[in-house]
């Protein structure tokens, strides 16, 4: 029995070395595994910053154009404005030259006759205070509020 005994001891022994050798084997794998998972995030995580970084020129891309869009606008509006500005300009100018002409041809037409421009103005007068006499003559009776003020 005493054999029996150490048949048993030897293989309890055999079956722990057994199986710290297949725990052994069990880690090597496991951190095999790990590096591999760690491996595969990796090249993971470097394609995803190359997919971040070809989106960023893109978005550069885009934004250069609609920069560049929006610049054209801008020069495009401001000759528009400009063009508009420097036509009005030359209107306003001739408009002013011909008031000045008409103004100076005017005056030097009542230097000359001063008898005609007091009588043209006389007359104008005249006719003025007879249409407002004419037009306050009405049929119409006065409003309500006009004999209200003056009772």
């Amino acid at each position: 029995m005493a054999d029996n005994d150490t048949g048993t001891a030897n293989s309890a022994n055999g079956n722990a070395k057994t199986t710290a050798a297949r725990s052994s084997a069990q880690s090597r794998g496991g951190a095999r595994a790990s590096r591999a998972s760690e491996d595969a995030m990796k090249k993971q995580i470097a394609e995803l910053k190359r997919e971040v970084s070809r989106l960023n020129r893109a978005l550069a891309d885009q934004a250069e154009e609609a920069a560049e869009a929006a610049q054209g606008w801008y020069q495009s509006a401001a000759g528009r404005a400009s063009n508009l500005y420097s036509g009005a300009s030359d209107r306003a100018s001739r408009a002013a030259n011909q008031l000045r002409s008409q103004a100076h041809s005017v005056s030097e037409t009542v230097q000359q006759n001063p008898g005609t421009f007091s009588t043209a103005m006389l007359i104008g007068g005249l006719v003025g205070l007879l249409a407002g006499m004419a037009i306050s003559r009405s049929s119409e009776p006065d409003p309500d509020w006009f004999r209200r003020w003056h009772r």
